[in-house]
Parts: structure tokens; sequence; C-alpha cells
């Protein structure tokens, strides 16, 4: 019995392309968005960022979610510039912003979570990403899938990323589904499938965007390699 499909978002609903020069842009964006005098050059503060911040968000191991506009400030704070609430928002704003050419929606995206609600499936979401809520679910409303989606969850919210079980148990919740009737699907073995199999969920390795093959990753119960092998998955679930 199949009740929801929980998915990813970067390199699953969206592809994520990293794009190394747009540290200093995203930095430069929001210091502009300050609007002050009294700020340091743009590359130093990436570079300082770069070196002392950057290497908290892969730590082998740690699942506890940074808090990122915490570490905005004190970043800020190494050049002698204190923020605002406000000011904080406004830089966080401008330096998101700055990252949209990173954020890639899948071409057949809407296509897939409208064939899966058209089946009377309850349709989640579940990602690790660090940026504030309200920027995250602002993408979701700009890209067209909020209104595609029951629930969406971000690690920033709960304060646990993938694999750790809270994230998941979250969208769930939402959903009113139990695990055992959910399937999920995400490109990454570690994170989306072997926490979502470790609460009993079923799981399909996506595959359209990238191959991971971690040595600590789970197996999949599915591979698909393009969204519609979503779709005939979910199908045969339905079915059985």
């Amino acid at each position: 019995m199949l009740e929801a499909v929980l998915f990813d978002w970067g390199d699953t609903l969206m592809e994520w392309a990293w794009q190394d020069e747009l540290l200093a842009a995203g930095h430069r964006a929001g210091l502009a968005a300050l609007g002050r005098d009294d700020l340091p050059e743009a590359d130093v503060v990436a570079a300082r960022f770069r070196e002392r911040y950057l290497p908290l968000f892969w730590q082998p191991g740690v699942l506890e979610e940074v808090e990122y506009p915490g570490i905005v400030r004190d970043l800020l704070a190494e050049f002698d510039v204190a923020v605002s609430d406000e000011q904080l928002s406004r830089f966080l704003e401008a330096e998101h912003a700055a990252w949209q050419p990173a954020r890639r929606l899948g071409a057949h995206t809407w296509a897939l979570l409208e064939s899966l609600r058209d089946r009377g499936l309850k349709l989640g979401l579940v990602s690790n990403a660090l940026d504030p809520p309200w920027l995250l679910h602002r993408d979701l409303e700009q890209l067209g899938v909020a209104g595609r989606l029951d629930v969406a969850v971000f690690s920033s919210e709960v304060g646990w990323r993938k694999p750790h079980p809270a994230i998941f148990e979250r969208a769930l919740e939402a959903l009113g589904a139990e695990a055992r009737a959910a399937l999920f699907v995400g490109d990454r073995l570690y994170e989306d499938v072997g926490g979502a199999s470790k609460l009993g969920m079923r799981t399909v390795q996506a595959l359209w965007f990238r191959a991971d093959e971690p040595a600590d990753g789970a197996e999949p119960d599915f591979q698909a390699f393009t969204p519609l092998d979503v779709l005939t998955i979910a199908r045969r679930l339905i079915d059985a």
C-alpha cells in the first residue's frame, strides 16, 4: 500500500549547481544590502567565511544543523560590523538571491508531482538546507512547487539534518502518513536512502542529476534514471 511520496530537494526535484564564484557574489550582495559605509571588502569577508565557517557545513557524522543567521552575524562581528535583526535579514535575503543561478528546477518536476497527486498520493519534501526557512519556502512558491506539495520540511527549521529521523518524522506527521506507507525519493544514499529506510519507508535513488556512491551509503529499494521511473514505481506500489 502506498499513501505518500516524499522527495529530497537539491539534485532531485531541483538541480543544485554549486558555483564557487557565487560565494563572493553572495557576500557582495549581502553587504550592499546593508547600505553602510563601515564595511569590509566582500572578497575579504568571503575568504574568512571559506576558511573558518564553510567547513562547519560538512562535518562527518554531525547531524545537528548549523544556525546560519548566527554564523553570518559572527562573521560580520569579526570585522567589527554589528547588525540588527532587520539588517541581518536584508543581508540573508540578498545573499540568497545571489545564489539563484545555482538553483535549477527539474524540467519534469511539475509534471511528476501533478501525476502523483492525480493518483491520490500525498506529497512532501524533506531537505537539508541551512538558509532561513522563510527564504526556502519562498523559493518553492516562486518555482511553482509549493502548491504541488502538501508539506515541505527543511533542516533549518527542524534543527536536524538527514539522516536524522526527526526531519523525516516531521514530514510524515504533517502528511498523516505512516512510514511503511510512504516512498522516499532522493539522490543521496547515506542521507536520503539510509535515513528513510531506517524508519521503514521504501526508497528510490534518483539518478537523473547525479550518481551518488558513498562507501557508507544504503541500498535503495529502487533506482530511477528519469522522473518517469518514479511514476512507474509508485504505480506498481499502489497496485500491489
